[in-house]
């Protein structure tokens, strides 16, 4: 279930929800999204969008049009730790979508400090967990083995990670480390013939894509989690290690310093900085005490984050429609 569908099930206790789209043909996709939008409009009261900075942006912008032209009101619920960027490159398009929405919603400081810099009005509602779902296990005395759970896409540096659990494991011969997550752009074979290339085949995992209740089961086993990424928002994954208990280790990217502070619920490093990021590894290792207060602050931090908190949030912005 994608974030957006959990989203509108959610709602669904509240509002009745219309959804649109799965295709995957971008043609088909704009074409239901149109089609969904035309043929609902007369039962639909609010339209929320969801808006990232790559092809979804095109998207975005016709079905905010249409909300436009047939006068209903549309919230831009903003992804994608790359939006910024999407500002600067079509300021036109993006002041026809975020200068006439009910709301313009980010999930993280990040999003919304970069929107407010461009003249934007956002209001700060986060991503969501239902904290129940997420078993806590504290964790203090270490052992080295990481986990990393992403899509195997450039943008989240997959390779990183590998090339950091190289110098870790001629520290920790026992040291593992397991990749999970689908291939997006071949960058699952980039990393598994690098691992093979450096002599690491046994003790890298790569599972593939796994259901969520897969890889929180898998998560017990594992007592670091780390973030390679190049750019990012609010990504769920990282709530989700807060929420088990998981250290954290990540690159100091878009939303992660919003959302980890430092020494505190995780630990940060310059993006692409491998050394950096295999000295806070080994620190955590060798320092019990710092891990137990990192795992107890992360989940405490990422219960803010449960979906009974941010539920009213939503609610009382959705019930402001007109």
């Amino acid at each position: 279930m994608s974030m957006m569908e959990e989203h509108g099930s959610l709602l669904e206790t509240h509002f009745k929800v219309f959804y649109s789209s799965s295709r995957k043909n971008k043609w088909l996709r704009l074409l239901d999204m149109v089609s969904t939008f035309l043929k609902s409009r007369r039962e639909v009261d609010c339209v929320i969008l969801s808006v990232y900075s790559t092809l979804n942006f095109y998207y975005a912008w016709v079905i905010a049009q249409l909300c436009r032209v047939f006068r209903k009101p549309f919230v831009a619920y903003l992804h994608g730790g790359n939006l910024p960027h999407r500002l600067a490159n079509s300021p036109w398009m993006s002041r026809t979508i975020f200068d006439h929405s009910l709301a313009n919603v980010a999930p993280s400081g990040y999003l919304k400090s970069a929107f407010e810099r461009s003249g934007f009005k956002v209001q700060l509602i986060p991503n969501f967990i239902q904290i129940e779902d997420y078993p806590f296990r504290l964790r203090s005395k270490l052992r080295p083995r990481l986990l990393w759970v992403r899509a195997f896409e450039q943008s989240y540096h997959p390779e990183m990670s590998i090339r950091v659990f190289a110098q870790i494991q001629k520290k920790y011969p026992n040291a593992q480390l397991c990749m999970v997550g689908p291939d997006k752009d071949g960058s699952l074979q980039t990393c598994k013939s690098l691992a093979a290339e450096l002599g690491l085949d046994a003790q890298i995992i790569f599972t593939g894509g796994l259901h969520k209740p897969e890889w929180i089961a898998l998560a017990a086993d594992y007592d670091l989690f780390i973030s390679t990424t190049r750019f990012d928002n609010t990504p769920i994954s990282i709530l989700e290690a807060m929420a088990l208990g998981l250290p954290i280790i990540s690159t100091d990217v878009g939303g992660m310093p919003f959302l980890l502070e430092h020494g505190k619920d995780g630990l940060l490093s310059p993006d692409g900085d491998i050394n950096t990021m295999v000295s806070h590894i080994e620190h955590l290792l060798d320092s019990p005490d710092l891990a137990l207060s990192i795992s107890r602050n992360a989940r405490q931090k990422a219960e803010n984050f449960d979906w009974k908190v941010v539920e009213k949030q939503w609610l009382e912005l959705l019930n402001s429609a007109p």
